[in-house]
């Protein structure tokens, strides 16, 4: 549950056959006007493609080979009411239904060897999509669904194994690079901690300890380091509320920076001193940088893309949409950069997803 925010409707796509690649009539649409989806300021991007259009697609990362994505996309005008994951080939742009259709989906990511994925579904809890929360007092918070168990699926929509079997909270995993650890977030010591595991679910290891939300973890590119979002607290106030919405399975994502350590949790720093809500953060090809989505300057709308080095200096603005840009990630070879925006959507909600060349 990486999420996104109250301007942006929850993410999913269409169901299709998971074996016979189709294109549906969202995948083939097209647009003549290159100043939609690409502005001038973005100097880094070449070559900007718009992969998805219609509905809500956000949370596109990479396979291996970098000839896949794994996203999830929600339609309700289609009758796919909240998120369920995708693969789509970048070759021809087919998509292929990897997730179970049942309950709500989130947080994809391919395994070494590019056949199976991970993701995390409530789909064990019950067939319908969990109820999504009410804003208390004005407040946007985001749900912290008890049901999500992380689930091993392969290319056809089978789920292979079980990773975990809790009342708790389980997602927001990602895969190490080495192919040897799996990185999620859990909620089972009380608080939302990371925490690392083997493939096969074993040898689950606590790697954070300290009070408020740490979330939304990427590997850098050679496995030896981890970048994330964590809530932080100015005032115990703020303790008291993040503690009352947490009972509740609930947290607030509008206050948070970014932290860097080694991948098994020491050397833990905080890379980001902003302000608003930082997150979404993802290494840089060469893990020299790191690409992230922010409201720092407005603490509202719009989010951007922003890039920064790994000892915290020469911040610089890599987008410049008007509403919504977050989901970064390079591909493993650090020729493209895919992410998913708001623009080019004529003022609706839809949120897709763009790929573009990169150019240091």
């Amino acid at each position: 549950m990486r999420n996104i925010f109250p301007f942006v409707i929850p993410i999913v796509a269409l169901l299709t056959s998971c074996n016979n690649s189709t294109k549906t009539n969202e995948a083939v649409a097209s647009t003549t006007d290159s100043s939609a989806i690409h502005f001038a300021n973005e100097k880094h991007l070449k070559n900007v493609k718009q992969l998805s259009f219609g509905g809500e697609n956000a949370e596109a990362y990479f396979s291996f080979d970098d000839s896949k994505l794994t996203f999830q996309h929600t339609n309700k005008l289609q009758g796919l009411m909240c998120d369920q994951i995708f693969c789509l080939n970048l070759s021809d742009t087919t998509r292929h239904l990897t997730s179970t259709g049942k309950g709500r989906t989130t947080c994809s990511f391919f395994l070494p060897g590019d056949t199976q994925i991970l993701y995390a579904s409530t789909h064990l809890h019950a067939d319908s999509c969990p109820a999504e929360p009410s804003h208390v007092h004005g407040k946007y918070l985001w749900a912290i669904y008890p049901e999500y168990e992380i689930f091993i699926a392969d290319l056809k929509g089978n789920i292979v194994k079980q990773l975990t079997n809790n009342k708790f909270y389980d997602a927001e995993a990602v895969v190490s690079p080495k192919g040897d650890k799996i990185l999620f977030t859990s909620d089972r010591s009380g608080d939302l901690e990371l925490y690392t595991m083997n493939l096969d679910g074993s040898n689950v290891k606590q790697i954070t300890n300290e009070l408020g939300y740490d979330g939304g973890a990427n590997f850098s590119p050679d496995g030896s380091q981890i970048i994330w979002r964590a809530s932080h607290f100015d005032a115990d106030s703020e303790r008291v509320e993040y503690k009352e919405n947490l009972k509740k399975h609930l947290v607030s994502p509008m206050k948070m920076e970014l932290f860097i350590a080694n991948s098994d949790g020491t050397n833990r720093k905080q890379l980001t001193t902003l302000g608003g809500a930082n997150w979404a953060p993802n290494f840089s090809h060469d893990g020299k940088k790191v690409i992230f989505s922010s409201n720092h300057k407005t603490k509202a709308i719009p989010f951007n893309l922003y890039y920064i080095n790994t000892d915290g200096t020469n911040l610089e603005q890599l987008t410049y949409d008007k509403v919504f840009d977050a989901f970064a990630m390079f591909s493993n070879n650090g020729k493209k950069l895919v992410w998913c925006s708001n623009r080019n959507n004529g003022g609706t909600r839809e949120t897709n997803i763009f790929i573009a060349d990169w150019e240091e």
